[in-house]
């Protein structure tokens, strides 16, 4: 936006100089030109997504600032047309690609020599012009290649960048999976072998005192006690490692508070109606947490805002909702991609949904899942 209003300073400043200079006589046809010229400037932004037409509008230009300008049978050359041309050399150079922008300047510089041509320039004056003009091209020529070679440096940066945090995000999601994975297995080990050989122990020790001795008994009762205290600890250690999952509210607000550190996304957190204490599953955590993701992956690479509301709730109990809204800066067309048709299809195993909409000052994503769902394919 700055740059609109500085073009249309410029352009003003250099027009008003320009008639200003030319002879009262004829000045009624030069504000025609005038009129002309900054109708074409105005229509210019409403166009900057199709460059061909914004090309053919700026040569518009410079053929009506030429013919404005042109001098009568041996008058005055006007030396604001060279400010003009310049600044349409310019606003091509910074918004058309290099060959559009190329061919806006030589039809300038024809315009120019023409131009100068009929007003019969002393030859230092035309040489001063031609260099002028030759010199502000190379100049523009620079500009536009290291301005196209930042544009390039930054995509790819922005590529790199967006790879390396989904790669964060993959290995923050596989870590937490293994984890589960290893909890897992430590408890159904625990559980088949010790578990297992303690109970064998105590029908042995139970066997054993049965037909040992009277003196003996009550010491092999004792161990048989132990055994007992032992198992009934083991039994406790693999309930321990089957309930500490990275499940509900708590593990899920964990993993995207690590997502917000590395993401750079100002993330505003809303809890209602029982959404802390509802009784998730590891797995309905974390499928939660991925729909989340998922939408805030959206907000990262289609909103300029950077910012996010992100609310939980278990109204009855009975499902758990989450819903994911950020602000609009640009109302264009949306499609849903294959992360969110995944966690559509992964929320509907736990007899859930998933919905995205658009209204006029945010874009939202929200879904939901029957916390008592088995969950089935």
């Amino acid at each position: 936006m700055r740059s609109y209003w500085l073009w249309l300073l410029l352009n003003l400043s250099v027009w008003l100089l320009g008639l200003w200079y030319v002879n009262e006589e004829i000045i009624a046809g030069r504000l025609i030109g005038a009129a002309l010229y900054f109708l074409f400037f105005f229509i210019i932004p409403l166009l900057l997504k199709r460059p061909k037409i914004v090309c053919v509008l700026l040569l518009l230009q410079a053929l009506v600032a030429i013919i404005t300008f042109f001098p009568e049978q041996d008058g005055d050359f006007n030396p604001y047309i060279v400010l003009i041309l310049t600044l349409l050399m310019g606003e091509g150079f910074y918004r058309l690609k290099f060959m559009l922008s190329l061919l806006l300047a030589i039809i300038s510089a024809i315009g120019l020599s023409l131009t100068a041509f009929q007003a019969e320039l002393v030859p230092a004056i035309q040489v001063f012009i031609a260099v002028y003009f030759i010199v502000v091209l190379i100049g523009m020529t620079v500009f536009k290649k290291t301005f196209e070679h930042n544009q390039d440096l930054e995509a790819r940066y922005e590529a790199l960048l967006n790879e390396y945090r989904d790669v964060k995000r993959r290995v923050l999601s596989e870590e937490e999976a293994t984890r589960q994975e290893e909890r897992m297995l430590i408890a159904h080990e625990i559980h088949d072998s010790v578990g297992h050989k303690l109970s064998a122990l105590m029908i042995q020790l139970e066997a054993f005192r049965l037909k040992a001795a009277e003196q003996d008994r009550n010491q092999v009762q004792f161990l048989k006690e132990l055994a007992h205290e032992s198992l009934e600890e083991t039994r406790r250690a693999v309930k321990s490692l089957k309930e500490n999952e990275a499940g509900g509210l708590p593990g899920i607000l964990r993993l995207i508070r690590k997502l917000e550190t590395e993401s750079f996304l100002r993330i505003h957190f809303s809890v209602k109606h029982g959404a802390f204490t509802a009784p998730l599953t590891g797995e309905q955590s974390f499928i939660i947490y991925r729909s989340v993701q998922e939408a805030l992956t959206n907000v990262m690479k289609h909103s300029q805002a950077q910012e996010a509301e992100i609310s939980f709730e278990a109204p009855g109990g009975g499902i758990f909702r989450f819903e994911v809204s950020n602000p609009v800066t640009e109302h264009t067309h949306f499609e849903e991609g294959f992360g969110l048709t995944e966690m559509r299809r992964r929320l509907q195993k736990f007899g859930g949904a998933l919905d995205t909409y658009m209204t006029r000052e945010k874009f939202i994503v929200n879904g939901y899942l029957k916390i008592g769902y088995g969950g089935v394919e």
